[in-house]
C-alpha cells in the first residue's frame, strides 16, 4: 500500500508469509527506471518484494519477534557510513525492534521508552546529516517517518481497532514554509495517498494502480502553476484508472468533477498568459484548486470502494464446486485405501435422480435472482448460459454422487457391499423426507 498507492486483497495475506517480487507498478520502480539509486536496510520483505532494485542492501528477518536489539542495530550500522556517502538519491530504513517488542510484552511494556528514545536518536542523526548536506547541493532533502501498521493493547496487529489501523506520518523538509507560530493541527490521509506523494515530489510518475491523492501541504508552498500541474497530474492517473475498472465512468461524481477542473484550469493558463499578477488569475486559481482537490478526494473513495468490492457471488460458487470436491475425495479415501478396492464412479445416473433436476432448478433460480440484482460487475454472471449452467450441473452432479457416497457409508455399513447407484439413494433420500413431511403434516400418500 505504501509504495504502490492499491488496496491489498485476500491472497496478500497468504503472500505476506512468503512475499514473491512484486509485479505491480510502485514507487521503487518507477525510481528504478528513471536511474536512481536506492539503498535499503531493514526487513527483508522489501528485498523480496523488490530483488532488483536496490543497489545496496542488507535485510533483516521479521520472524524472530523475540530479537529486538540486534534486528535494529544491524540497521544502525549502515548509517554513519551510508550518510556521509553522497552516492545515492534513495534511502529507506525499516526497523522492527518496536514491532517484536509489542508481539512480546505489549505496549505499555518498559521496554517500549527505551526503544522509542533509541528510535529518536536515529532520527535526529539522519536529519542533520540531511541538513548539513543541503548547504552543498541546492535541492532539499525530504524525510518521512511513518509505520506500516499500529499496535493493539496486547501488541498485536491487523484487525480493525483505532489502534491497529492508525499511525504517524511525518514529513520534514527544508522546503515546507512554516512561519514562526504556525501551529498545523494532525489531518487524517490514506496510506494509500503516500504513494502518489512521493512520486511526485520525487518527479515520477504516480504508479497506474495508485487509488491513493496527493498530501497538498507537500506542495501549498510551491507557486500557484505547479500546485494545479501536480494536481492534474494526479487526477489524470485516477481518471484514467476509474476508465479502466468502471464501465459508466462517464457518470462518476468525480469523473465529472474531473473535466469541470479541467476546463477550469485551461482558463486559467489563458489568463496567465496574458496577465501574470492579478487578483481575478489569484481567485480563478483558486477555484481550479479547490476543484481538483474536491474530484482528487471523489475518485479516490470511488476507486478505493471500487477495489474494496469483492465478487462474493463468483466467490462462493467457486467455493461450493471446491468444497464438494474435497468432500468427494476425503469420503472416497477409506474405500481407495481398502485392499478390494474398485474404481466406481457413478456419474451417469445423477441425470435420473429428482434431487439432480430440483438443485439444478433452485440454483439457476438463485442466479438469475443475484445477476438480474447485482449492481456491480459479476464474474460468474459475464459467463454465457451455456458455461453457467455446466457449472450448476457439475455442482449438482456432484451434490448427488456425495449423497450416494455418505448413504453407503452410513447406511451399507460394508465396503465390499454392491454399491447402489447415485441416482437412487438420492431418491431414497427425497422418499425419505417426503414421508418425514407426510408424517408431519398428514399429506395424502402418493406413492
Amino acid at each position: 500500500a505504501l509504495m504502490t498507492g492499491s488496496l491489498p486483497g485476500f491472497v496478500d495475506v497468504v503472500r505476506n508469509l512468503n512475499s514473491p517480487a512484486l509485479l505491480e507498478d510502485s514507487v521503487i520502480r518507477q525510481a528504478k527506471t528513471a536511474g536512481k539509486r536506492i539503498i535499503f536496510y531493514g526487513d527483508e520483505t522489501w528485498v523480496k518484494l523488490f530483488p532488483k532494485h536496490f543497489a545496496e542492501y542488507d535485510g533483516t528477518t521479521s520472524f524472530f519477534v523475540s530479537d529486538y536489539t540486534e534486528v535494529d542495530n544491524n540497521v544502525t550500522r549502515h548509517l554513519d557510513k551510508v550518510l556521509k556517502r553522497g552516492d545515492w538519491d534513495m534511502l529507506i530504513l525499516h526497523y522492527l525492534g518496536l514491532d517484536h517488542i509489542g508481539h512480546i510484552s505489549g505496549p505499555n511494556s518498559p521496554l517500549i521508552g527505551h526503544k522509542l528514545s533509541e528510535m529518536d536518536s536515529v532520527l535526529m542523526k539522519i536529519h542533520t546529516s540531511l541538513q548539513s548536506k543541503e548547504r552543498e547541493t541546492p535541492l532539499p532533502n525530504l524525510l518521512v517517518l511513518c509505520g506500516d501498521h499500529g499496535m493493539s493493547e496486547t501488541g498485536s496487529h491487523g484487525a480493525s481497532s483505532m489502534e491497529e489501523v492508525n499511525t504517524p506520518l511525518i514529513l520534514i523538509s527544508s522546503a515546507f514554509e512554516r512561519k514562526p507560530g504556525d501551529i498545523r493541527h494532525p489531518k487524517h490521509v490514506q496510506q494509500t495517498d503516500v504513494a502518489a506523494t512521493l512520486a511526485i515530489a520525487l518527479g515520477l510518475p504516480i504508479p497506474k494502480d495508485s487509488v491513493g491523492s496527493l498530501l497538498f501541504a507537500v506542495v501549498e508552498g510551491r507557486p500557484m502553476r505547479e500546485q494545479l500541474r501536480f494536481l492534474h497530474l494526479n487526477t489524470v492517473q485516477l481518471s484514467k484508472l476509474l476508465q479502466e475498472n468502471v464501465p459508466s465512468y462517464e457518470k462518476d461524481p468525480g469523473f465529472e468533477q474531473f473535466k469541470m477542473s479541467e476546463r477550469l484550469h485551461g482558463n486559467w493558463i489563458r489568463l496567465y498568459l496574458e496577465e501574470k499578477h492579478s487578483e481575478v488569475l489569484f481567485n480563478l486559481g483558486s477555484k481550479v484548486l479547490r476543484q481538483y482537490l474536491a474530484a482528487l478526494k471523489t475518485l479516490s473513495l470511488s476507486l478505493s470502494t471500487q477495489v474494496a468490492q469483492y465478487d462474493m457471488y463468483s466467490m462462493m460458487v467457486g467455493t461450493v464446486v471446491v468444497l464438494e470436491v474435497l468432500t468427494l475425495l476425503l469420503l472416497s479415501v477409506p474405500q481407495a485405501l481398502h485392499r478390494k478396492a474398485e474404481l466406481e464412479v457413478p456419474l451417469s445416473s445423477p441425470g435420473f435422480s429428482l434431487l439432480f433436476y430440483l438443485v439444478i432448478l433452485v440454483l439457476s433460480a438463485v442466479h438469475v435472482i443475484v445477476c438480474t440484482s447485482a449492481e456491480s460487475s459479476c464474474y460468474f454472471c459475464g459467463l454465457s448460459w451455456l458455461a453457467a449452467g455446466g457449472v450448476m450441473v457439475l455442482a449438482s452432479a456432484l451434490l448427488c454422487v456425495i449423497v450416494s457416497v455418505l448413504t453407503n457409508v452410513l447406511v451399507g455399513g460394508n465396503t465390499s457391499r454392491k454399491v447402489r447407484t447415485a441416482g437412487s439413494e438420492c431418491d431414497v433420500v427425497l422418499l425419505r423426507l417426503f414421508l418425514l413431511f407426510q408424517a408431519a403434516f398428514r399429506l395424502p400418500d402418493f406413492r
